[in-house]
């Protein structure tokens, strides 16, 4: 697959400034939601016409990305 910013957007004039599936106005945190809720991505792309299955994984791969270099503490006792 290509590089995200191929298929993910975030500008100030579009949902203000979040990251979107570029030319729409669907969040990329929303298809997570919805993956991580039981939706598969048939479903998705039933439900949002416009969306790819490359939209799908570039909004893994963004957020794979933006979480590479945190550092996590358990929170248990």
């Amino acid at each position: 697959m290509k590089h995200w910013r191929d298929h993910i957007e975030s500008n100030p004039e579009i949902l203000y400034g979040k990251a979107v599936i570029r030319n729409t106005r669907i969040p990329v945190d929303l298809l997570l939601e919805k993956l991580s809720e039981g939706e598969n991505i048939e479903e998705l792309l039933l439900a949002y016409p416009r969306l790819t299955k490359d939209d799908v994984f570039a909004a893994f791969a963004f957020a794979a990305e933006m979480i590479k270099g945190e550092v996590v503490h358990s929170l248990a006792s």
